[in-house]
């Protein structure tokens, strides 16, 4: 019979407390390691399919040595009772999605400066370490209430193309990701570098800082292509307090060729603090 999970019931060692959250794959508790007393969340796989479990171990092979203050940690996965979980950092927070629904844009002013060079921070650690993460969108920040950024998600991370296999390319490969913050040459099934993560992010920065999502369409194959032709509004017709720097940076992330974005994040990093995301806010670095 498989795991159901539970309060007081074990996951290996880890003590299950309280749910904190589900998906259609999985499930996420607050647990304690009792030989330990430590915190953990704990990610578990509510259905045996063989590629969800794949990418659970693939997520797991990821994280390892990644140490940043903005990318969650994973130290552990494990099967119990035919049950796949991945033992995680516990970290009390939301998404920003569920961040920007509950407070809004007028609301999230002030703490945008912080929450963005955080998030490209924590991402272009990744990028660093030889990962393209591929899923980028506001679901995989978290944010604490303290207004602390972590990267988490990184089943469907890749290492980045090396230069023989960008000339050689990555047509006719399925496409993966979410299709509101995918890149051009995502959609097209390119081989992929840390540009095309820079992309995702713009268009997750233009919804945090508009509310909107720099593009949409009655169907996917409209949003794609749009994603791959159009322009989206300028930030300033959504939000009049954007600073004429960050309203460049963005257009400059948002090219469709990926020689046009910023080479990395740091170099995003460093723009908004030079020029903060909208007048007034606030800066803390």
């Amino acid at each position: 019979m498989p795991f159901q999970p539970s309060s007081q019931a074990y996951l290996g060692s880890h003590r299950l407390l309280n749910a904190i959250g589900s998906g259609r794959h999985c499930a996420v508790w607050d647990a304690m390691v009792d030989a330990k007393g430590e915190r953990r969340a704990i990610k578990i796989l509510l259905k045996l399919e063989r590629e969800q479990i794949q990418l659970m171990r693939h997520e797991f092979a990821v994280a390892q040595g990644l140490d940043h203050p903005n990318v969650i940690h994973i130290y552990e996965f494990n099967i119990h009772q035919e049950t796949p979980y991945l033992a995680m950092e516990y970290f009390p927070s939301i998404n920003l999605k569920q961040y920007l629904l509950q407070y809004k844009v007028e609301k999230l002013q002030p703490q945008l400066n912080s929450i963005l060079v955080q998030a490209a921070l924590g991402l272009g650690y990744f990028h660093d370490r030889g990962w393209v993460h591929r899923d980028i969108k506001p679901d995989n920040y978290l944010i604490s209430e303290d207004i602390r950024i972590k990267l988490i998600d990184f089943a469907l991370a890749e290492k980045k193309k090396s230069f023989f296999s960008g000339l050689l390319g990555g047509r006719g490969r399925a496409i993966q990701g979410t299709r509101s913050y995918m890149s051009p040459e995502q959609i097209r099934g390119e081989g992929l570098d840390q540009r095309s993560d820079i992309y995702s992010y713009a268009c997750t920065a233009y919804e945090l800082v508009t509310g909107r999502l720099p593009f949409t369409g009655s169907n996917t194959n409209e949003l794609l292509n749009k994603h791959l032709k159009s322009t989206p509004p300028p930030l300033e017709m959504h939000n009049k307090l954007v600073t004429p720097g960050f309203s460049a940076l963005m257009k400059k992330m948002l090219s469709k060729k990926p020689s046009d974005r910023p080479a990395n994040l740091s170099e995003v990093a460093a723009e908004i603090k030079a020029h903060g995301v909208v007048k007034g806010g606030e800066v803390n670095f």
